[in-house]
């Protein structure tokens, strides 16, 4: 048997593709509607790759294209779009259109190919919000269409789940993510167990090792001639006065700085400044030019040091502008995660002699990591900001989600 065959969907820059690669797989087809990540994808590997919207490829053409049969794939594998069941959007909305948001038509989308071509086994990829208590609508649309197919094809896939963080199996990066898989013939799948954790928080198991850190990922990593990663807009001159490690929340009165802002009046990233010794934050697709996770040097991260905590192998290059750059990379699955995950897959369900020795996509361990830069002082200019500022009053209470609660009233 030679090496089992991969269908790609919704294949971005290729993070899942390159952690399957890593585990023995082949991609013979790759669909991508956006003209980057497909410039990017057949800049980096010889792949099949159909450029459209997959809602108007039909299936026999990702067959054909694939040199595949209906049945003869190994792996289906894929993360629709993820925007409407993200946290984020519900966070600056106070709610999300979900199911009704016309880009959830992914999910069909990709449940249309898993019928059409029964690979023998499928990974669909998703962030953890289609799995929030009491707005799951999204997970429960799969299950009832994945038991709908079954009816229809006689197959028997049995869908599992579970919510991984990446940073657990060795990604220098913390992010979460769903994972489902199934089997065709109905074999039961086990996901892995973390192989690392934080060694500040628990005591680490037997055979565990602490999480990686950006250090790890970017202490070799110097950027490339020409590229312009300095921080610009209004609080760039801020950024050096945040210790790595800290946000914005350094600068409010519950932090060690000025009180500049309001206790969680801004995002999350809002000023976010990696520590060497800490797993990166996630990294994000469509920042704005103060949102981080930004450099401990106060600039923006290169594109090979967001290749890197994305654990892209070295020979990947993102091609396209810095803001094409950042949204293929934030949007794309850590690569070592899918190669943890994709072991599991090759030896549980597809029945072959398991990888054994290193993971291929494993940052070294670059310890001793050294210590955080000095902080600045905070800049004459933002120091007219100091003073009492309101603290956010709560989910669902801040002035965004207000505002959105007087338009439907409206």
């Amino acid at each position: 048997m030679g090496r089992p065959k991969i269908i790609s969907l919704y294949t971005g820059a290729g993070g899942l593709d390159y952690g399957f690669e890593a585990a023995g797989f082949d991609t013979t087809v790759a669909v991508e509607m956006d003209a980057s990540c497909c410039e990017t994808l057949r800049a980096n590997r010889d792949w099949a790759v159909i450029e459209r919207d997959i809602t108007q490829v039909p299936s026999a053409e990702i067959l054909e294209a694939g040199r595949l049969k209906r049945g003869e794939a190994s792996v289906l594998i894929g993360g629709p779009p993820c925007q409407p069941f993200s946290k984020a959007g519900y966070w600056h909305k106070g709610d999300s259109l979900r199911l009704d948001d016309p880009r959830a038509n992914t999910l069909a989308a990709y449940l249309r190919v898993l019928q059409d071509t029964l690979p023998h086994a499928f990974l669909l990829e998703n962030v953890e919000g289609l799995a929030y208590a009491g707005k799951d609508e999204g997970l429960r649309l799969l299950l009832d269409a994945i038991e709908a197919i079954n009816r229809k094809t006689k197959s028997k896939y049995r869908p599992v789940f579970q919510v991984l963080n990446a940073a657990d199996f060795g990604v220098p990066q913390m992010r979460r993510r769903v994972i489902m898989i199934a089997a065709r013939d109905g074999s039961s799948f086990a996901f892995p167990t973390p192989t690392h954790a934080d060694d500040g928080e628990q005591m680490l198991l037997p055979g565990q090792q602490p999480h990686r850190n950006a250090w790890d990922a970017l202490g070799d990593v110097e950027p490339e001639a020409g590229e312009d990663l300095e921080m610009r807009g209004a609080w760039a001159d801020l950024l050096p006065s945040i210790p790595e490690g800290s946000n914005y929340l350094f600068h409010t009165e519950r932090g060690k700085g000025l009180p500049l802002f309001g206790w969680r009046r801004r995002y999350w990233s809002f000023l976010l400044k990696l520590a060497k010794n800490l797993p990166s934050w996630t990294i994000q697709a469509q920042p704005g030019p103060a949102i981080g996770p930004f450099h401990w040097d106060n600039r923006r991260l290169s594109m090979r040091e967001l290749c890197r905590l994305q654990t892209f192998p070295d020979d990947v290059r993102i091609v396209g502008s810095r803001v094409s750059v950042q949204r293929q990379v934030g949007n794309a699955v850590p690569s070592l995660l899918a190669e943890v995950v994709a072991r599991e897959v090759r030896s549980q369900l597809l029945g072959l002699k398991p990888l054994r020795g290193e993971l291929k996509l494993l940052p070294p361990n670059r310890s001793p990591t050294p210590p955080p830069e000095r902080v600045a002082a905070v800049p004459k200019k933002f120091r007219k900001l100091v003073g009492q500022h309101e603290a956010h009053p709560g989910t669902g209470k801040g002035y965004g989600a207000v505002e959105r609660e007087r338009e439907l009233r409206a």
